[in-house]
């Protein structure tokens, strides 16, 4: 649904289910009533999110014709679609697994360019915006180490960029690939990845790579890489790694970055970690997702790639400190007794919005619903989308 010039949705990765018949049939059971809620007389956008093998299946023509059919009978209209997660993510093991294939792999660049060979035919005609796909960033951490990683990541994110460009060449429709920086992987902050950008994205080496690739002169091929690669802002992300609201977007902003994106999403925040507060902390530490963890205090900045690992390290119990923990929550929730949410943060993004838009894009992702303690989910799955939809809407009014 548009509020101002953007347009607002959800990420319906909420939702389990890994193949086609599995999601299409969620779509069908939640996305009617959650546009009922909020956007009853307007269309409402989806925040579209498949599998590898769910967007297998979606490519047969029988298939396609049929969810365009849906959309168009249910007022429902797909401008982004979260490729991030390329198999199972929910009811098993994810943890660091969600990265794989990364973008050292070439099933990662196969997969991202069925998802927009999928998504141009899904955009509908006129709409007032780039269509967007958010992505891992580059790779776990630990995982690109290697002295050829960066290089690997590059080729595909490049040979990508070459698809979207023949993309639109064939259908006039533009796609945005966003990467997403998240704690302990290759673009961790905003300077991190405004660094990889200016590295390997935009100077002259990859122009010429783009240009041999698809025929554009240096100067096209530049602004080529500008047009179809950019970011996707998460805010729990950023939260987490205690960015600035205000100088993490600016610095994207001055380095000519595309926020394709931002996913409008709270962590938790526990300003003085004690004994007591760590051990309520265990009912979020579930067995499925990583839930990174950056801490500061007067020993400096530390960075753990799950909960438990900073529990085991002990910092806290040596200086005062405060926690940020990757863990989705709903973004209407400024308290979860005993912790704070990264509320604040996001309400100061969504005031930058509101005066001077940085994106057309905004996505709820409070992926982790099912792994919320039970008192903070009480309601049904749609009202609590609604009323985070709600609150965002009222941020922005």
């Amino acid at each position: 649904m548009k509020v101002g010039s953007a347009h607002l949705t959800y990420c319906t990765n909420i939702h389990p289910g890994e193949r086609w018949d599995e999601i299409r049939a969620n779509l069908e059971r939640h996305l009617p009533e959650v546009k009922r809620r909020v956007s009853p007389h307007a269309p409402f956008g989806v925040g579209l999110r498949l599998s590898a093998v769910a967007a297998q299946a979606l490519s047969g023509p029988g298939e396609l014709a049929g969810f365009r059919a849906f959309l168009a009978d249910h007022g429902l209209y797909v401008f982004t679609i979260n490729g991030f997660p390329y198999g199972p993510f929910h009811g098993t093991r994810v943890k660091e697994q969600v990265y794989l294939p990364d973008w050292r792999d070439p099933a990662r660049l196969e997969y991202t360019n069925r998802l927009a060979d999928l998504l141009a035919q899904l955009m509908r005609p006129g709409l007032d915006t780039p269509a967007t796909i958010s992505t891992v960033p580059g790779a776990f951490k630990p995982a690109a180490a290697s002295r050829d990683a960066a290089g690997r990541i590059v080729e595909h994110l490049l040979r990508h960029a070459a698809h979207l460009v023949e993309l639109e060449r064939a259908t006039g429709r533009r796609i945005v690939l966003a990467l997403e920086p998240e704690p302990c992987c290759l673009l961790e902050t905003v300077a991190e990845t405004v660094a990889f950008f200016r590295m390997h994205l935009h100077g002259e080496a990859p122009a010429a790579r783009l240009g041999a690739l698809t025929g554009l002169d240096e100067a096209a091929a530049a602004h080529a890489l500008r047009r179809h690669l950019g970011v996707c802002l998460d805010l729990c992300h950023a939260a987490v790694e205690f960015e600035d609201p205000q100088a993490c977007i600016a610095l994207l902003e001055g380095a000519g970055i595309t926020i394709g994106k931002v996913q409008v999403t709270a962590g938790l925040r526990i300003p003085a970690v004690s004994a007591p507060l760590v051990e309520a902390l265990r009912r979020y530490d579930d067995p499925v997702y990583l839930h990174q963890v950056v801490e500061r205090s007067a020993l400096g900045v530390a960075r753990y790639p799950d909960l438990g690992d900073a529990v085991a390290a002990g910092r806290w119990q040596r200086a005062a400190s405060e926690w940020r923990v990757h863990f989705h929550v709903p973004v209407f929730l400024g308290t979860l007794d005993p912790f704070e949410s990264t509320q604040a943060f996001v309400r100061e993004v969504l005031a930058r919005q509101r005066q001077r838009p940085c994106t057309n894009q905004l996505e709820v992702e409070t992926y982790t619903w099912s792994m919320l303690p039970a008192q903070h989910r009480a309601s049904s799955v749609e009202e609590a989308i609604a009323r985070e939809l709600e609150w965002v809407r009222s941020e922005l009014a």
